[in-house]
């Protein structure tokens, strides 16, 4: 196609379905945008078809607030709204206000508690020297990505360190190379990468040093860990059972099992912040159908198996917002859920 050919784009856009965003306050809007470049004499000369997702966030949205005025004025100023949907817009901020908030939006943060690795205070002219603490024994690895992970959660300093590829390089090679090792240095990286993911600018991070295919792989590698840890715990219980001295067989059972469920409480732990990160990339949804082809919906459906309400709410809200395409639904129809 000759440039001086081509002299108008025509764009064409298909309103799809109108949902609420799995974990913010938000509506989400699904659509087809297809662009078509048009010749001298309005023919098609080349076009291009992507399915697209508006995201109307309701930051404001409270027990005091007029949910009929909000719809109206959602309706309004959103044109890809047809004023027909007047109702179903009501109804769905009507479901954002009852629903349990599970996100809060004023700081990074998926639970109260603190990473664990260090006490100490992070002080981001330090990072270089927290860096070097990645190439040492596991101790001062773990203690590093902690100290990163500190600043991470702080949004006004993700600027800085997305600058600094030397640090996030480093970050990413040492989560490749020693996530099977340590479940806290999982968790302390896969999180300093999950608080740039709760931004959508910085979403480039992620994908430049794959951190999205990474998290897949830790989430499916734990998953196994647990199938071999629960085979292990069942070998040793019928063993207890068949031994001439069953009470000391059924202590050691007992200290294994503990352990075992400290582990799982580990697991759950790098489980959830890996979803979660993989939710918010997922706000692409080229990402998310090369998350479809990696089988995302397999590792969710799995993950229905584990006991920790904060993963099993978030792993069912991954799973809405992949039922809104047919691929998945087929996917999910396969796996009985």
């Amino acid at each position: 196609m000759q440039v001086e050919d081509a002299r108008y784009l025509k764009k064409k856009v298909k309103v799809g379905s109108l949902d609420v965003h799995p974990t913010e306050k938000a509506l989400v809007v699904n659509y087809e945008l297809e662009a078509t470049i048009l010749g001298q004499l309005g023919d098609a000369m080349l076009g291009d078809r992507k399915e697209c997702q508006k995201i109307i966030r309701l930051k404001s949205l409270d027990d005091n607030t007029d949910i009929a005025a909000l719809a109206r004025e959602v309706v309004d100023k959103c044109k890809l709204i047809h004023p027909s949907k007047l109702s179903e817009v009501q109804h769905l901020i009507s479901y954002l206000l009852t629903r349990k908030e599970n996100v809060k939006d004023s700081h990074i943060s998926l639970d109260n508690s603190s990473p664990e690795g260090t006490t100490e205070q992070a002080n981001l002219n330090e990072l270089e020297s927290y860096m070097e603490m990645l190439y040492e024994e596991m101790p001062e690895k773990v203690r590093g990505a902690s100290l990163i992970l500190q600043l991470a959660r702080n949004p006004d300093y993700l600027e800085e360190l997305c600058q600094n590829e030397t640090v996030l390089g480093a970050l990413a090679r040492v989560l490749r190379e020693d996530w099977k090792k340590s479940l806290d240095l999982s968790y302390n990286i896969v999180y300093t990468f999950f608080c740039f993911s709760v931004f959508s600018n910085f979403h480039t991070v992620i994908s430049h040093f794959k951190i999205g295919s990474l998290c897949m792989d830790i989430i499916d590698g734990e998953l196994q860990r647990t199938d071999q840890y629960r085979d292990q715990l069942t070998k040793r219980k019928k063993g207890a059972d068949g031994m001439a001295d069953p009470a000391k067989l059924q202590q050691d059972y007992e200290r294994n099992l503990k352990k075992y469920q400290a582990v799982v409480a580990k697991q759950d732990q790098v489980l959830r912040v890996c979803t979660y990160l993989l939710l918010n990339i997922a706000e692409d949804v080229r990402v998310e159908e090369k998350m479809r082809r990696k089988n995302i919906v397999g590792l969710l459906v799995r993950m229905l198996e584990r006991e920790s309400t904060d993963l099993l709410l978030l792993v069912v809200s991954f799973l809405k917002k992949l039922s809104v395409y047919m691929e998945n639904k087929d996917d999910m129809v396969s796996l009985m859920v």
